[in-house]
């Protein structure tokens, strides 16, 4: 197949906006609308060129046979115990989405509600008493979830649908018949369970992100209202009034800091917080003098505090991420005094900290790590040892690789780390995949992914850049990569490529890139930045037009993070780096898939359709450009055998332009 010739034809019209001083060319905007005539006969036209493509690729059954097969270790959560009652996911290896286990009966099963697979259990929480659950369900992908409740002992729904409740967190009253949730975009309500149209708005704010949580003994409300530079904080005693309206005060309002709340089970407001700590510190205060901190757990310099759960005899857990890196210390809960550590089973990522909502002297938290499979461990704090709860259901054989922190300088001169990770080898350049994140604070940590060991085991590289923008080194850090300071993470990617170059580990011929989301972003504009720098780049539901990010999708909510397109300074930024707008005619950019939903309710496919016709017309070499859709999912959590499909496409793609061979 001969490329450029064989794109289907994408009229360019001349349409050019004028914003505050920027004269903004659009060619592709009619790409926009996904019920144009124009649209679909583009999109069914560039569905054909893919699967054409695909059919080419030497080594997309290999993969997908491998995928699978790495795949088939299954899944346990956590225990969220409610009463005497233990809540759990699990998922087998023959299993398309994860089932809640209650005391490991089955309570929830998606494929019971749709054998199609495209319905996905987004979250669930149980009542107090644990004879109720609240539970969460979205379908072909759109996350504009439904929320329901059912009885545990029975299986009989109770409530529901209430739609708009989009990962909504759920605070149930004691006794089951009530609870506060939150509604996309709403803020905060009550609902009492049964009565239909008559929900009690308690908290708003505003478009912003919310949070709420009930203290183990239900008397203590915390609301959270959160943006992408700080937040507030608010507590409530429901022990005195009426919970439709609760008297909330507040704890920390309109800072720029980000600050969790709640109270436990010994009674004290527990406050963690990145004021005065971009790496975050642990504070107390008294339930009945909000405003009255005292720190407990002083900053790491060195680690980003992570969570914590209060355990019996004065014992405090608290876990952290020392430069990727998972640990869990122990601490006094009175005093803080560090008393010692949890033993780990290696140097990789531990999540979910849990333990009793009355304590107890047991907590548990989940570790994976590169050839780890995620597994639950147990905490004992009378004899201070670790145990291996629960691993992964499914048994697979696992390839001999190794993993290297890395640091490097970027273009300002800030060191950045990197994990790179191999099979063993004689050295000499290797196909290599470089990923990254980069936004909203958000860590990307080692862990099992059945993508990575499949193609460190066909004898590629794998590397994974801690970029600015991200969390892995706290606040400060992820100031460093958002609005005007955005470049700094395009400019860390970059140095990460020059630094595997430069160490032979790889070579601008053999080297692909691969972001999702805001990670495609990132991908977008290393291509147009520095096209010379890499081979293939693979880019999945990447925001790609940053002057009309805004009207789409959830892009109004990003706008603390990246800038708002109607402010004449903050455009400045975004056309900076738009990707879209940074397409040159005659370049020879890498080969590049986007990968698209057409349900993806977060990052709207308009931005990879107009950048993959935008591509395809500018390219001046012979690699292709090439657009892969899903009509029937969306952004977030799909079926097994959809994810699975999709990696094996996405690796067979990067190794035939990379050189990469399987066999």
């Amino acid at each position: 197949m001969k490329f450029p010739d064989s794109y289907p034809p994408a009229e360019r019209l001349p349409i050019t906006d004028h914003r505050h001083g920027h004269p903004i060319d659009d060619p592709y905007r009619w790409l926009e609308d996904p019920a144009d005539p124009r649209t679909r006969a583009w999109l069914a036209a560039q569905d054909r060129l893919w699967h054409d493509s695909a059919a080419r690729l030497a080594h997309r059954e290999r993969f997908l046979a491998r995928l699978t097969e790495l795949g088939e270790t299954g899944l346990v959560t956590t225990p969220v115990w409610r009463g005497r009652r233990r809540f759990h996911l699990r998922q087998s290896t023959s299993q398309e989405h994860p089932v809640l286990c209650c005391d490991d009966r089955v309570v929830l099963d998606p494929m019971e509600l749709d054998p199609t697979g495209l319905t996905t259990l987004d979250d669930w929480q149980p009542d107090l008493e644990g004879r109720r659950l609240a539970y969460q369900i979205s379908r072909s992908g759109d996350e504009r979830a439904d929320l329901y409740v059912r009885e545990v002992g029975s299986g009989a729904v109770v409530d529901g649908p209430i739609g708009g409740c989009r990962y909504s967190a759920v605070a149930w009253l004691p006794g089951g018949e009530a609870f506060y949730y939150v509604r996309f975009r709403q803020g905060v309500l009550l609902h009492r369970v049964g009565v239909r149209g008559d929900d009690i708005p308690v908290f708003t704010r505003g478009p912003v992100s919310y949070g709420v949580q009930i203290s183990p003994d239900g008397r203590w409300l915390t609301v959270s209202a959160g943006t992408a530079s700080g937040g507030s904080l608010w507590l409530a005693d429901l022990s005195k009034g009426d919970p439709a309206v609760p008297r909330l005060r507040p704890v920390q309002d309109g800072s720029h800091a980000r600050t969790a709340g709640a109270v436990a089970c010994d009674g004290r407001l527990y406050l963690l917080t990145d004021r005065d700590a971009p790496r975050r510190r642990l504070c107390v205060a008294d339930p009945g003098e909000p405003g009255v901190w005292r720190e407990l757990v002083p900053e790491d310099r060195e680690a980003v505090l992570g969570a914590f759960t209060v355990l019996d005899g004065d014992r405090l857990l608290v876990s952290r991420t020392r430069h990727a890196v998972g640990e869990i210390a122990v601490h006094h809960s009175r005093t803080g005094e560090r008393l010692g550590t949890v033993p780990l089973p290696g140097s990789g990522t531990v999540a979910s900290l849990t333990s009793r909502p009355e304590g107890g002297h047991e907590a548990w938290f989940a570790y994976t790590d590169a050839v780890t499979p995620a597994e639950i461990w147990r905490y004992d704090a009378r004899t201070e040892a670790a145990t291996l709860w629960a691993a992964a259901p499914g048994r697979v054989t696992l390839p001999a690789v190794s993993s290297r922190h890395i640091e490097y300088a970027s273009a300002d001169g800030t060191p950045v780390r990197m994990v790179v990770v191999a099979r063993p080898s004689d050295g000499g350049p290797r196909p290599t995949i470089l990923s990254g994140y980069g936004g909203f604070g958000i860590p990307l940590m080692p862990g099992y992914a059945a993508d990575s060991l499949a193609w460190v085991e066909a004898g590629g590289v794998l590397a994974i850049a801690n970029l600015r923008g991200g969390g892995e080194e706290g606040e400060a850090w992820h100031r460093d990569g958002m609005l005007e300071r955005k470049q700094n993470v395009f400019d860390d990617f970059v140095a990460a490529a020059e630094k595997l170059i430069a160490d032979g580990w790889t070579t601008p011929d053999r080297l692909g890139i691969w972001g999702e989301s805001n990670g495609g972003l990132l991908v977008g504009a290393a291509v147009t930045q520095r096209p010379d720098l890499f081979a293939a780049a693979v880019c999945s539901a990447g925001l790609l037009d940053m002057a009309r990010f805004h009207l789409s999708g959830l892009g109004p909510s990003w706008t603390g993070e990246y800038g708002d397109p109607e402010d004449p300074e903050h455009l400045g930024w975004l056309l900076g780096y738009s990707p879209y707008h940074h397409v040159g005619k005659g370049t020879d950019y890498p080969a590049t898939l986007f990968t698209v939903s057409a349900a993806d309710t977060r990052v709207d496919p308009m931005h990879a359709r107009k950048m993959c016709a935008a591509l395809q017309w500018a390219t001046g070499g012979d690699r292709p450009v090439l657009l892969r859709y899903e009509p029937d999912v969306g952004h977030g959590a799909r079926a097994v055998s959809r994810s699975v499909g999709r990696a094996a496409d996405v690796l067979a793609f990067l190794a035939a332009h990379t050189g990469s061979d399987p066999a």
